[in-house]
């Protein structure tokens, strides 16, 4: 059985704002931030995600709050894979990713 996600259907990004607002500030906070709420934050974001219609609006907040488009691409990643990390950013991941590994697989012979 098929199932088909309803279009989305809100223009107006001001909830949207404030919670990728917090979910930033949550990011750098430097009280400790409990799982629940930061857990909260997030569900209410992806939420809001699922009902914003995808333009210009949204790019801008989403260039704006780097942990929104963060989450953003992960709920997205089947349709869109990385769209949103620079190029560059995302071979310096896998050149470190590729180091570590070589690394263990150095240490464990």
């Amino acid at each position: 059985m098929n199932t088909t996600k309803p279009l989305p259907t809100k223009e107006n990004l001001a909830i949207t704002h404030v919670l990728a607002d917090l979910l930033e500030r949550l990011e750098h906070s430097s009280v400790p931030v409990g799982a629940e709420q930061y857990r909260s934050v997030v569900m209410h974001l992806v939420n809001e995600f699922g009902d914003v219609i995808a333009g210009t609006a949204l790019g801008a907040l989403l260039d704006n709050y780097p942990a929104a488009a963060e989450l953003y691409e992960n709920i997205n990643y089947e349709l869109a894979g990385l769209c949103r990390s620079s190029l560059d950013q995302s071979l310096a991941a896998e050149n470190e990713a590729k180091a570590v590994i070589r690394r263990a697989m150095a240490q464990s012979k």
